[in-house]
């Protein structure tokens, strides 16, 4: 997949995860459920794009959502959406990952990115509460729809990343 597909894919993502998501989430779960699908597109990106591409789009999609959803403190999910982009694609780079493991290190990389991000907030004095509660009132809830999200777009994602690696190295052949 072209860089440029990638970018406007993940900014696609970002437009509906700003607009039409806070539409079908019901009132009750408004403040618990967090959508992070360009998060979830991070991850993958480093499954089959790489760990350096990753952390840019991370980086990048990061410093888009601190300015335009988190205002209070810029820089929070650049730092945590690049950070566990780039280690989750340190660690299977080159490896062919089966769709239990890739949703698992989703799940796992969503926690650690959550986790991140509210001590980050904790030092910061930015939140008062526990870690237990703020586990149990946004992080699993938000984690089962990233999990869902990840698991519809598996297989798309998949074959879009390993046919232009494939296409890649054709081209590389000749």
């Amino acid at each position: 997949m072209n860089l440029r597909w990638i970018i406007a894919l993940m900014f696609l993502l970002f437009l509906i995860e700003g607009t039409i998501m806070p539409w079908l989430i019901p009132d009750e779960w408004t403040g618990r459920i967090i959508p992070q699908f360009i998060f979830v597109f991070v991850l993958y990106a480093s499954f089959y794009a790489g760990r350096h591409t990753a952390l840019l789009l991370g980086i990048g999609f990061g410093l888009l959502q601190d300015v335009v959803f988190y205002g209070h403190l810029i820089g929070v999910h650049s730092f945590a959406m690049g950070l566990c982009g780039y280690v989750i694609g340190l660690m299977f780079e080159h490896k062919r990952i089966p769709m239990l493991t890739a949703l698992s290190l989703i799940g796992m990389a969503c926690l650690l990115y959550d986790t991140v991000i509210y001590f980050i907030y904790r030092v910061f004095r930015m939140t008062n509460e526990s870690y237990v509660w703020a586990l149990m009132d946004h992080i699993m809830p938000s984690l089962f729809l990233q999990l869902a999200f990840s698991l519809v777009l598996y297989v798309p994602v998949r074959r879009w990343f390993e046919g232009s690696y494939k296409k890649k190295s054709a081209d590389d052949e000749e």
